[in-house]
């Protein structure tokens, strides 16, 4: 799967962040503005740019920001280790999203996270593996996220919601120190607000054979990059080293969009930390 933001995203967001211009952007990187709003919109970087002042005055990692120039990715994780945990990924106005079906091997019970655009691929896995879908866990409440809610809970009215939404009745509320059982699956919520203030991580573990927790992150950060900090920028990279790069090294990172990553390939890769 395709990263999420390629070399000029990644700067654009760090720009944005750091709330520096355009113009002392170019003029670090000793190249025109020009070439350095064509850099944000394709993200190929000109022979002549200068990466390491660049990086230095938008507060990115010179080392890191250099590795993803050269085609950094993370390598391709099997899920199959996780037998029961899929990504579904969906399309909408070029936007694609991904959500998490998982599920108990022995009492069939599953929980979704995040719906992505459209309810028909979820509703095929919950059915060709004879599921029983009993929660919906949400990240947070951007469109993307959210859009395929109505037709599920159509068709699971008794779907039980889960949510950081201030907006959302009391009983639907994620609270500190909760855990959830899913058959022998456990699931806790962590606080990450920062792209917006309703951001949640979920983790899951006790999986089947010993497999690394998996946390589902939304939109906190994508691998090699981050997400727009809506709310704050800081608050965000901030609740990313609080309560994701807190989680062991080995933990399945599941983000809103682009490819699953972990948590010790983000800490050695991404230049916003």
């Amino acid at each position: 799967m395709q990263l999420e933001d390629h070399l000029g995203d990644v700067i654009r967001k760090a720009r944005i962040a750091a709330n520096v211009s355009a113009e002392a952007v170019a003029q670090a990187a000793g190249v025109p503005a020009e070439t350095l709003k064509l850099l944000e919109q394709t993200g190929q970087l000109p022979r002549d740019a200068k990466l390491d002042p660049l990086a230095t005055v938008v507060g990115l990692s010179s080392s890191k920001l250099s590795k993803l120039a050269g085609g950094w990715a993370p390598p391709a994780i099997d899920l199959t280790v996780w037998r029961e945990l899929r990504q579904i990924s969906t399309t909408q106005h070029g936007n694609t999203v991904n959500c998490y079906l998982i599920w108990d091997e022995v009492s069939r019970e599953a929980a979704l996270f995040d719906t992505g655009w459209e309810a028909a691929p979820i509703l095929e896995l919950v059915s060709e593996n004879v599921l029983n879908l009993r929660h919906l866990f949400l990240t947070h409440t951007d469109e993307d996220h959210v859009a395929a809610m109505a037709g599920l809970r159509e068709r699971f009215p008794k779907l039980l919601l889960h949510t950081n939404s201030k907006n959302a009745p009391p009983q639907h509320r994620n609270r500190a120190n909760d855990f959830i059982h899913l058959g022998s699956l456990r699931i806790t919520n962590r606080e990450t607000p920062g792209h917006t203030e309703d951001g949640v991580t979920y983790i899951v573990g006790n999986w089947p054979e010993d497999a690394s927790h998996v946390a589902i992150i939304g939109d906190t950060i994508f691998a090699g990059s981050v997400a727009l900090g809506k709310q704050s920028a800081d608050l965000l990279k901030q609740k990313v080293r609080e309560q994701i790069f807190t989680l062991p090294p080995e933990t399945l990172l599941c983000p809103g969009h682009g490819p699953v990553t972990t948590v010790a390939l983000e800490k050695a890769h991404n230049p916003f930390f």
